[in-house]
């Protein structure tokens, strides 16, 4: 029982830090992306998801993933920058 307990509190905990870094991430890729922020929930979606495709990018790219928060922070608003760049291209078009 206690197992449990302790897994359902770092799941918690790792959902927390996902969407804060996701928020962050999302935050500054709206920045870097003038005139492109898709208000506090949007940009937490765009960060996380900037995050799924950084982690993804960068290896077939052949470039290492950063090490530590700061390096992934940077990797996942690379990631939201390129989303809110095709993002900024569909609604153009």
């Amino acid at each position: 029982m206690e197992e449990s307990v302790g897994f359902g509190i770092g799941v918690v905990a790792g959902l927390f830090i996902i969407i804060v870094i996701g928020a962050i991430a999302g935050w500054l890729a709206g920045i870097v992306v003038k005139g492109s922020g898709l208000g506090l929930i949007g940009d937490i979606v765009v960060g996380i998801a900037g995050s799924v495709l950084a982690g993804w990018l960068l290896p077939v790219l052949g470039l290492p993933l950063p090490g530590g928060v700061l390096g992934v922070i940077l990797a996942s608003t690379a990631g939201a920058v390129v989303l809110l760049l095709l993002v900024r291209m569909v609604r153009r078009a």
